[in-house]
């Protein structure tokens, strides 16, 4: 048995601790002692959360010459603190996730307490905060993202519409929001009722389908009916309008970062608007995380880490960033349908032993660290192609299709090729 003293690890001797409200907040200074060694003092003060306030909590935390200060983000309040703090102080935004296992005494004093306490120890590690302009893109492209599903619920309505009818256009036309359905539609609120004239009014590809929309054109279609089919189609059309001013918008802030969204447009699954979603929920710059795997950890499409005792518990994925998690996801379900694409067949291969969720968890976190590789060194993706595995391990693939063969009751095989 051995003994020996030990002491607690003090990053910073002077740090401060800050629990906010809606309508006021706490602060907590913790400096060392001055009048008995190896002990420290508390200072506690209360301050509202207008702006005079957070001038003087400014003011009251220079003349303490805090080293840090320490605050949870709780909801959106951190932001008016932390933007007005940051340019004359040591900020550490820290998750709450990060603290609610180890947290004691509950309530606000102690709070600031134990926030100070965890700044000075160096217990928590500060939150990625971006700057200005990537704080403004990712509430452009998030607001976009709503309105566009807003005009989708819109067309859904619109549709829900059309079955009360009778009426099968729906099952016909794969967009009935489309040239030819609009064109359709416009003809029955204006009245026209004919059958043959209204399928002759299908323009394109559509024209193929005239019988079967003649048959889908039989319904009661009412002027109720055109009264409220008609506010859908202005709704929706509505929200699109917003959405192209949101569009140019998001264009306006991304011009000279051209190169970096088509560079990302190479990633497969990934278009042009899921690039401009994923530079702005990252920030573009990946010298923020210090390898793919940070990147893809940080997203949420990563196994978690959960062994006690030597038993591997359950490793889901954490939160994340959920905006990336579901662009990720669209990508990936795009990138697999492809037969002849690296990750077409990766997904194959995971999805035959664990399944096809956690094999789509799996070309998710395969596209968060191409996206890392292409915004890190500034080069488009490389595709390895659908024989990449097979390169890499041929025994592998051997012993593979030897097995097949062998389940089959046949034996197999393989001898060299002769080149000409």
């Amino acid at each position: 048995m051995s003994r020996q003293d030990v002491k607690d690890e003090v990053i910073h001797l002077r740090s401060a601790g800050v629990d906010l409200g809606k309508r006021f907040l706490l602060a907590c200074v913790r400096t060392p002692s001055t009048t008995r060694a190896g002990t420290w003092s508390l200072e506690t003060e209360r301050f509202g959360t207008t702006r005079s306030e957070l001038r003087r909590l400014l003011a009251w935390l220079v003349e303490r010459q805090v080293d840090v200060v320490v605050m949870e983000a709780t909801a959106d309040y951190w932001r008016g603190v932390y933007y007005l703090l940051l340019p004359q102080l040591n900020l550490m935004l820290v998750s709450p996730s990060h603290l609610k296992g180890i947290r004691g005494r509950k309530s606000d004093p102690s709070d600031a307490a134990f926030l100070a306490r965890a700044g000075a120890s160096g217990m928590v590690m500060a939150s990625f905060v971006p700057g200005r302009m990537v704080r403004e893109l990712p509430d452009l492209t998030r607001r976009r993202t709503e309105l566009l599903r807003s005009a989708g619920r819109e067309v859904q309505r619109l549709e829900k519409e059309l079955e009360d009818t009778g009426m099968k256009l729906t099952s016909v036309l794969t967009d009935v929001a489309g040239k030819t359905g609009r064109t359709i539609l416009a003809a029955l609120v204006a009245g026209e009722r004919d059958r043959e004239r209204l399928a002759d009014l299908a323009v394109g590809k559509a024209r193929a389908k005239i019988p079967a929309l003649i048959e889908a054109l039989d319904g009661d279609f009412t002027d109720h009916h055109a009264f409220m089919v008609q506010h859908y189609l202005d709704e929706a059309d509505r929200f699109k309008e917003t959405v192209a001013a949101f569009d140019t918008r998001i264009a306006t802030l991304l011009s000279g970062h051209e190169h970096d969204l088509d560079i990302l447009d190479t990633v497969p699954g990934i278009g042009r608007m899921a690039a401009e979603i994923v530079f702005a929920e990252s920030g573009g710059d990946m010298g923020q995380f210090a390898t793919a795997h940070h990147l893809a950890s940080w997203i949420g499409v990563c196994p978690g880490q959960n062994e006690s005792a030597g038993v591997n518990k359950s490793g889901r994925t954490r939160h994340g960033n959920t905006n990336l998690k579901r662009v990720l996801g669209v990508a990936a379900l795009a990138a697999i349908r492809s037969r002849d694409t690296c990750l077409a067949v990766f997904f194959r291969r995971i999805s035959a032993r664990r399944g096809g969720k956690r094999a789509l968890v799996a070309v998710m976190h395969k596209i968060a660290i191409a996206v890392w590789h292409v915004l890190h060194d500034h080069v488009p993706y490389l595709e390895l192609g659908a024989d990449y595995f097979t390169r890499r391990d041929p025994a592998r693939a051997m012993r593979r299709m030897l097995k097949e063969a062998n389940t089959l009751g046949l034996t197999i095989r393989f001898e060299p090729v002769a080149t000409a």
